[in-house]
């Protein structure tokens, strides 16, 4: 927080792709530090974070206090604190299915495989696992990943590419 008031100090002597930059250094990289982990997060903590990367907004914009944060993060191009850290967890689940990343994340999914012939089994489906402790497995990656990835339209699950897979996917997640 002390960053941002910093920058927020200063930005009057700073043009915006300068602001741009100091607000993706040291407030945006730590929001997304680790955000796969918070997908469960308590209503109230994901404020405390939306907050957070709202002033980052305003303080980009040079905005006052009546401008809508809505509008200010669309422009910014910036997906809300939720869905930033939904399109981590399906940006990490492509690169597992394509074996881009280590192989104790791929490890982690598995693809959905009917045990007879199915209308479903050619939709690039992930199997969601069942937990014996619904709090602590719910807020697994093991869980989200798959259930996050079958809530998705097929074009997207089968996108060619890493880039056309974020594009489709950022798109996405700003309309819904």
């Amino acid at each position: 927080m002390s960053s941002i008031r910093k920058i927020g100090q200063i930005r009057r002597v700073l043009d915006r792709k300068t602001t741009l930059t100091l607000i993706h250094a040291f407030v945006t990289s730590k929001l997304d530090t680790c955000n796969a982990l918070l997908p469960n997060l308590p209503a109230n903590e994901l404020m405390k974070l939306q907050r957070i990367q709202n002033i980052a907004a305003r303080i980009t914009e040079k905005a006052t206090g009546l401008t809508s944060t809505t509008s200010l993060l669309r422009n910014l191009h910036w997906l809300p604190i939720n869905k930033r850290i939904h399109f981590k967890i399906l940006l990490l689940t492509y690169k597992s299915l394509s074996n881009s990343t280590p192989s104790y994340l791929s490890e982690l999914i598995h693809t959905y495989t009917p045990s007879r012939a199915l209308r479903s089994q050619n939709k690039h489906l992930l199997q969601i696992p069942r937990f014996k402790t619904q709090y602590y497995g719910r807020s697994s990656f093991t869980f989200n990943a798959p259930t996050l990835w079958n809530s998705l339209p097929l074009a997207i699950r089968t996108a060619p590419s890493i880039q056309t897979f974020k594009t489709a996917l950022k798109t996405y997640l700003f309309k819904n």
